[in-house]
């Protein structure tokens, strides 16, 4: 049984597409074939035609450049000019996987470093997890869909992939062009569902590696419930700091932070949320902050003029603005928005010293808000970046090295970025939340070992 849901371009809120939902029959008859590909390893793609059909991808990719930047910005709304940033970086995860293909060696284990194992020579080989279910969120509609699902054609597991119900057209896309480009049918389906069916799929234990990129609620849960022997990747938020040092550059800086913070109106789970500044100095840096936010031009992201697009959904909206205005009862200070523009966006928002007890101050924001808090000393705004049970990139702009380094070796995140802002990324780097904020570690060559396993030969010699 099947239905269909539309999906809205969320600034206008108007019907651009519908696709159909699969009931549990539907899903369990694709997990039993996709667990049947993997199970007969004489069916198993061989590299050279997985490397043919990821190359033929991405050059079909390439000659639907613009149709695919407008899709993500009519579903997702990313603003065209980040839409087409989105759509290179997918092509290029795809020609990675291709380079990465040739990486996935094993290794020659001594063997006569005992009595016990001389006469003996052992290696390694990668094969093959099982079967990848992948569940992907709306920020990035084209590149996160391929982050999960590339890699997995790429090292040769059968796929099924779950898109955000809010973007699911761009993930349709892109499995239509691994299908055009010769991947078959039954290696990479994309499926919409309920959050019933979404977890007896991701819990069956026909599945051999679960990847999820969304919230930490859903995805801690999820990662709880796992089949035995079902390994995975979490991808969840922070609530991103910067620590600026006295010795920053203040002017060179703005244009960092602005960019980190309000690229696709702050919906970046590595979005600039919270700079620490000298208390000397955090007014001036929240002003020149607030003067960029104001420049900024939002409305419908399919508007070439455009730098801030809508939030996904209404709701969304609704959220930002009260926690905005908690901390506004509280006593911060809105030196720009704070305010919604309509029923699908809202201003790009600049808070000088939120309460500490604020929902600004202590949960993801995920939304077009920086805020500014004063601080003493290096090791204060520190101690008060690592205090929330998050920890994700963070950044430190300082003209001294001593100072850098202080600031990597103390924020408690994967990445520190030094004078760049916290979204900073490119796809062969390792990237990761800790604690709360995910579960492994992304980028495609480190998501392509996860999805393979050793498996080691031992012979023994006459």
């Amino acid at each position: 049984m099947t239905n269909a849901i539309d999906v809205v371009n969320p600034f206008s809120l108007e019907r651009i597409g519908t696709v159909e939902t699969s009931d549990w029959d539907r899903i369990d008859a694709m997990l039993d074939t996709a667990h049947g590909l993997f199970r007969n390893r004489d069916a198993w793609l061989p590299a050279y035609q997985r490397i043919e059909i990821l190359r033929k991808t991405a050059r079909l990719m390439e000659d639907r450049f613009d149709e695919l930047a407008l899709l993500i910005a009519s579903e997702g709304g990313k603003p065209l000019v980040d839409a087409k940033v989105e759509v290179k970086r997918a092509i290029d995860g795809v020609e990675l996987c291709v380079h990465e293909i040739g990486q996935m060696t094993g290794t020659e284990i001594p063997m006569d470093l005992t009595e016990a194992g001389s006469g003996r020579i052992a290696f390694t080989q990668r094969e093959p997890i099982g079967v990848v279910v992948a569940a992907s969120a709306f920020n990035h509609p084209l590149n996160l869909i391929v982050h999960q699902v590339a890699p997995a054609v790429a090292t040769g597991c059968p796929v099924i992939v779950k898109p955000a119900e809010d973007t699911p057209l761009s993930c349709q896309a892109f499995v239509g062009i691994l299908h055009e480009a010769g991947l078959p049918q039954d290696w990479c389906r994309d499926v919409v569902c309920s959050n019933t069916v979404a977890e007896m799929m991701i819990t069956d234990p026909r599945v051999g590696f679960f990847s999820f990129i969304g919230s930490a609620r859903v995805g801690w849960m999820l990662r709880s419930k796992l089949a035995p022997g079902t390994r995975c990747a979490l991808e969840h938020g922070g609530a991103a700091p910067v620590i600026v040092a006295e010795d920053a550059q203040i002017d060179s800086m703005i244009p960092l932070l602005a960019k980190g913070g309000f690229y696709h109106s702050g919906q970046v789970c590595v979005s600039v949320q919270r700079v620490f500044a000298p208390a000397a100095k955090a007014e001036e840096i929240a002003q020149k902050l607030a003067e960029a936010a104001q420049a900024l031009k939002v409305g419908d992201a399919t508007d070439p003029s455009v730098d801030c697009g809508p939030l996904i959904r209404p709701a969304e909206v609704d959220r930002v603005e009260e926690w905005v205005q908690e901390a506004v009862d509280g006593g911060t200070r809105v030196l720009a928005g704070g305010k919604r523009l309509g029923e699908t966006t809202y201003a790009p928002t600049v808070l000088l010293d939120p309460p500490a007890d604020a929902r600004v101050s202590q949960q993801e924001i995920f939304g077009p808000v920086i805020c500014v808090y004063s601080t003493d000393s290096i090791p204060q705004a520190i101690g008060t970046a690592n205090s929330l049970p998050y920890a994700f990139q963070a950044a430190v702009f300082t003209q001294n090295l001593d100072t850098a380094m202080q600031a990597v070796r103390g924020l408690d995140a994967t990445a520190v970025m030094v004078n760049d802002h916290t979204a900073f990324r490119v796809d062969w780097m390792p990237f990761a939340g800790r604690r709360q904020s995910g579960y492994n570690t992304g980028g495609i060559g480190y998501t392509m070992h996860d999805m393979t396993q050793d498996k080691m030969a031992v012979i023994k010699l006459r």
